[in-house]
């Protein structure tokens, strides 16, 4: 083989590994891009990573178990950069599967601004997230306050009897984030 068909053989091969580099880039960069709604449908379906669900639950119509006692913690914090106050007027419940109760979260725009926030829940351990039953929550809508206002919004809820048994506490975390600049007036 000539020197001039060895270079020809290799600039194939040269040629051929770049287009499937190219090809290889292009994938991840498609990837990248998919993965985020990948991620939101699985969190959906296992309940991982503590995503709640976004939309009121139906009432419980399967009875309560007065067997056991689960203890449902509640925790919030602002988002930097949010003149709120914003926390759970009660910290710590105890329910028993299926029972519905109604916690109430205390909030005052501390600014002299009107702001609309916006509640963002999050359930630990992630596993119960899908067992945690939101009937009526404040986090469905945002929140506007004008300056100096102040308001106690409502969480009604169940823990669904299906809980696993070797879950005994539930954590349930909002955060509540500036959504002004992103509403439309």
């Amino acid at each position: 083989m000539s020197t001039e068909q060895e270079q020809k053989a290799s600039d194939n091969k040269t040629s051929k590994t770049v287009k499937k580099l190219v090809l290889v880039v292009f994938a991840m960069f498609g990837f990248g891009f998919a993965l985020v709604p990948l991620y939101d449908v699985f969190c959906d379906i296992t309940g991982l990573n503590g995503k709640t669900a976004t939309t009121a639950a139906s009432v419980n119509e399967d009875g309560i178990d007065e067997s056991r006692t689960i203890t449902v913690q509640f925790i919030s914090r602002t988002a930097k950069g949010i003149p709120w106050q914003f926390e759970p007027m009660i910290n710590e419940i105890t329910v028993h599967p299926g029972e519905m109760k109604l916690v109430k979260f205390y909030a005052k725009n501390e600014s002299v601004n009107d702001i609309i926030g916006q509640a963002v829940p999050s359930v630990s351990p992630g596993r119960a997230a899908i067992y945690f039953q939101k009937i009526e929550c404040f986090c469905f809508n945002s929140q506007p306050l004008k300056a100096q206002e102040d308001v106690e919004m409502a969480l009604q809820f169940y823990v669904d009897a299906e809980l696993p048994e070797e879950v005994k506490t539930i954590t349930l975390s909002y955060t509540l984030y500036d959504i002004t600049g992103s509403v439309e007036s």
